[in-house]
């Protein structure tokens, strides 16, 4: 399974960005998928999950009422939709899968090589 996330970039603060993970190589609606970031000297946040179906998603809370996570099986894509960006935001922003259920930072089946959003203030 590989999984390739695009749409990163710079964007000022107050604005907003829309990534896409396209997952190749598996059966997609087999996993549970996830967004992580990492920002420079720290370690790798849980920011976004969902479940197979797409009935259950989980965020951590530095990102609620701005970040949105969807998918769509017929096209093995998920998607992290981030409004109101924050400098804190800044960030390479990885998408995972795991098997059956949303993953988490520390334990996931397969990762991306991810995309950097820079928010500049």
């Amino acid at each position: 399974v590989q999984l390739r996330a695009s749409g990163g970039g710079l964007v000022q603060a107050g604005g907003s960005l829309r990534l896409s993970c396209l997952v190749s190589g598996g059966t997609f609606s087999d996993y549970g998928m996830g967004w992580f970031r990492q920002a420079a000297g720290k370690e790798r946040e849980f920011v976004l999950g969902i479940n197979w179906r797409g009935s259950v998603t989980r965020e951590v809370d530095s990102v609620k009422g701005r970040f949105t996570i969807s998918r769509d099986n017929a096209k093995n894509m998920v998607y992290l939709q981030m409004n109101s960006l924050k400098p804190e935001d800044t960030a390479v922003y990885y998408c995972a899968a795991r098997r059956q259920i949303i993953p988490s930072s520390l334990s996931y089946d397969f990762c991306g090589q991810g995309t950097l959003v820079t928010v500049s203030s």
